[in-house]
């Protein structure tokens, strides 16, 4: 089995090389490390081809002799895909067609396309269910529900098998809280360690559907091993926790004396967001972490992080 992961060397991507260690019989990288890291491939047995999918020769090159491909290359910043709606579009659009395209020509076996629950726009509607209509409110978020649509038209065309897995809040380990899409998990937990103020945004009541990095890669690759998972589908916990409940657990947890500072909320915030998984629950797929388990594996890394300082 061979492994393709394009934007590998990134927070997500970076786990599934993790887990397909001594599993697969080879991982590629597909990278240009405009938001990935190298290091984050530190130990991994993996090839490491360094480029954009922008490039279409490098892209046919990468998928040759694949089986899988997880397509987690994206431009991922939601106010720079407002800024830059082109260069968002030419990443995203342009260059996931150069993998589809390529992948399909190569004979993979399935792709499976990391989207992203902001398909549902500032919809109050919780939770949140595949069968919602979309209503995207970026650059980013629109080419996310684009990928969905040429996914499954290539699917239904017979060109290539595929499945989109819709991300909620994702964290863990190797997330970057001072990248350009740095959630509030990492913020929240460096903070404390270095018992700095931690800023919360509004009122703090607003609720998230936090999941762990690790069953995120699971619903990955349960998506990409049956056969019978296609089209688009929710990978969250179905819980939710307040923001507010959020910063004072990882202050507790860290022992740190950080205080909260509550700003004005941020425009175009949603109030409260919780996925649906029942349709890939009822495929079969099972998440592996509870939310404090994922806390306290995470909290432990920087903790580690922040003692080689």
């Amino acid at each position: 089995m061979n492994i393709l992961i394009t934007g590998g060397s990134g927070f997500i991507g970076s786990h599934i090389a993790e887990y397909f260690q001594g599993k697969a019989d080879s991982i590629r990288i597909l990278d240009n490390l405009r938001t990935g890291y190298k290091h984050n491939l530190d130990g991994l047995d993996c090839e490491f081809i360094e480029g954009s999918i922008t490039d279409r020769e490098l892209v046919k090159k990468a998928v040759q002799g694949v089986d899988y491909i997880f397509h987690m290359a994206a431009m991922v910043s939601v106010p720079e895909s407002m800024e830059k709606p082109a260069e968002c579009v030419d990443i995203n659009v342009n260059g996931l067609l150069n993998v589809l395209e390529e992948a399909s020509a190569a004979g993979v076996k399935k792709l499976v396309f990391a989207s992203s629950a902001a398909c549902y726009g500032d919809d109050p509607t919780v939770p949140k269910l595949e069968s919602m209509v979309p209503q995207p409110k970026s650059p980013y978020a629109i080419t996310k529900l684009d990928g969905e649509y040429y996914l499954e038209m290539f699917r239904r065309e017979g060109k290539l098998d595929t499945a989109s897995i819709r991300f909620f809040n994702v964290f863990g380990p190797r997330q970057d809280p001072k990248g350009a899409y740095a959630a509030a998990v990492p913020i929240f937990i460096e903070k404390a360690l270095d018992g700095e103020e931690i800023t919360i945004f509004g009122d703090g009541e607003q609720t998230r559907d936090f999941i762990y990095v690790k069953d995120i890669v699971g619903a990955l690759v349960f998506a990409a091993m049956n056969e019978e998972v296609n089209g688009t589908s929710n990978a969250g916990y179905g819980g939710q926790i307040t923001i507010n409940d959020l910063a004072e657990g990882i202050i507790k947890a860290a022992d740190s004396q950080a205080k909260i500072n509550h700003l004005p909320d941020r425009p175009g915030d949603v109030k409260h967001s919780r996925a649906s998984a029942e349709r890939l629950l009822n495929f079969g797929w099972k998440p592996q972490f509870t939310l404090d388990q994922g806390l306290a594996e995470t909290l432990e890394f920087f903790q580690q992080k922040l003692a080689l300082r």
